[in-house]
């Protein structure tokens, strides 16, 4: 079992990092290695991720969901997949909050979770999980601190569906993941709305 305790530190303000955070594609751009596939109609999405353990390259293929709590600024995360090779498997769950740095006017983003990995390639990648996931920390740390230094995407509550499909992402990711959350967000918007009525 691999466990993940991080806190991230990131010099803009919560709303933002959030925004970033909760946007499967966004958050795929500060992933070294990562690739996003298909979206499905349960809310999950697939992705791919290579690893390097020491001189060894794994890839990971995982059917990936999702789960976010705007009001709290809190989500959770659960993927399930197996290598290339289909000869390892693993499950992971982490969940992530974002709140304001009490020393500055940024934000701090605590992040916990475990990975649990069975079959031929367990103890190597067990054996250098604390080395990679410090790496991999620190690259997504640098990347996510640039991202949110950037300008703010349309909000859902300030634009439309087809705002939201025009904000530009990052080139390679699959479109068919930004058509999902165009409608993922259309159908919560949707929801609100009725429920909202209905009281």
């Amino acid at each position: 079992m691999i466990s993940i305790a991080e806190r991230i530190a990131v010099p803009s303000p919560p709303a933002r990092v959030w925004e970033v955070i909760s946007d499967p594609a966004q958050v795929v751009s500060c992933i070294s290695g990562a690739e996003l596939g298909a979206a499905h109609d349960d809310g999950s999405f697939d992705g791919t991720l290579v690893v390097k353990f020491g001189a060894v390259r794994v890839k990971f293929a995982a059917r990936v969901t999702l789960e976010l709590a705007a009001d709290e600024s809190e989500g959770r995360l659960a993927a399930r997949g197996r290598d290339g090779q289909r000869a390892t498997r693993f499950t992971a769950e982490a969940t992530f909050r974002v709140r304001q740095d009490a020393g500055s006017d940024g934000a701090l983003v605590d992040v916990s979770g475990e990975i649990a990995i069975n079959g031929k390639l367990a103890s190597l990648i067990e054996s250098g999980a604390g080395a990679v996931v410090t790496r991999m920390t620190r690259e997504f740390s640098e990347q996510l601190i640039q991202l949110c230094a950037g300008p703010a995407a349309v909000t859902v509550e300030a634009g439309t569906a087809a705002a939201i499909a025009e904000t530009p992402r990052p080139a390679g990711l699959s479109a068919r993941l930004r058509a999902w959350w165009v409608r993922h967000f259309t159908r919560t918007r949707k929801a609100g709305n009725a429920h909202a009525q209905a009281e």
